[in-house]
């Protein structure tokens, strides 16, 4: 669940084991702590923590991947090879380049903020009673009609006619009509039947015809849109209600999580001393190509 749209993004398991390799530089005298998690594997004396292949499966059946001995062995080859790759970079010196020193702040910069969310999210959990007043409050807004219909959709305004004077001698044919001769094939096989709609959400010409229809009432004239011609029947309306909470509680607590976040980040950066040395500076351009002779 993506739960903020900036470039915070959770790091991969890759990009953690490679600040931890880079963290232990062998040129260092000071040796770091040894951990006391126990070691999946060592390769050349720095070891792998168990948990971190417990993190990386856990992402891996988060995605659907199967979390079984065989997955985990895959797991630690990757994890092994990995390490003795980033050793091997750190022996030549490349952790020290400025390219990648950059690369590996970024990283951690997004680990420890994606460590602040989850954090946050975990100490300030959407109550009931957040989401009950969050429905109350939507539900508040929700105005308007609903109508249930049936169209048949034809290319030509002398077809539409032809079909309206028809159902005017047998107005219960309308369904086998439709199935006959609407161009609509999503909803041709159930007798042109549209089920229950907002009038907002379809074409403007083909809402305000049916908003203008009475229960059981065909449009006299053919409604042109960009599809065609239309003729519809109106079979009810009713005021449009909000879904029970039950039905939409996952979703509205997502949405409020998602507000709360945004206000708190809003809130710790509205406190933060930023300064931006000026504008952006733009990628420099390519070369021009010498003129041919």
């Amino acid at each position: 669940m993506q739960l903020i749209k900036s470039a915070i993004l959770l790091a991969s398991a890759a990009s953690l084991l490679a600040i931890g390799a880079c963290s232990a530089d062998n040129d260092t005298k000071t040796a770091a702590p040894a951990s006391t998690d126990p070691a999946a594997a060592t390769v050349n004396g720095t070891p792998i923590s168990q948990r971190t292949v417990d993190m990386v499966a856990r992402q891996g059946a988060n995605s659907g991947q199967p979390d079984t001995s065989e997955s985990r062995k895959n797991i630690i080859d990757n994890l092994t090879l990995q390490m003795v790759i980033a050793q091997e970079a750190i022996k030549n010196g490349l952790d020290k380049t400025p390219e990648v020193a950059d690369q590996i702040e970024a990283m951690k910069q997004s680990v420890l903020a994606n460590a602040y969310v989850r954090d946050y999210i975990k100490k300030n959990p959407v109550t009931d009673d957040m989401l009950k007043a969050e429905y109350d409050r939507i539900k508040a807004t929700i105005t308007g009609t609903e109508y249930k219909a049936r169209h048949i959709l034809v290319e030509k305004e002398a077809e539409a006619r032809d079909i309206i004077a028809r159902l005017k001698k047998d107005p219960a044919s309308f369904a086998k009509l439709a199935m006959e001769k609407s161009k609509d094939t999503g909803s041709k096989a159930q007798g042109g039947d549209l089920g229950w709609f907002d009038p907002s959400r379809m074409v403007p010409e083909f809402g305000a015809a049916v908003s203008k229809l009475e229960k059981g009432k065909l449009t006299q004239e053919p409604v042109k849109t960009q599809f065609g011609y239309h003729v519809i029947l109106l079979e009810d309306s009713k005021p449009i209600e909000a879904p029970p909470l039950d039905d939409v509680k996952p979703q509205l607590s997502q949405q409020l999580q998602q507000q709360n976040m945004m206000k708190q980040l809003d809130a710790l950066k509205a406190k933060a001393k930023i300064e931006v040395a000026g504008a952006p500076a733009s990628a420099p351009s390519a070369p021009a190509s010498a003129p041919a002779k």
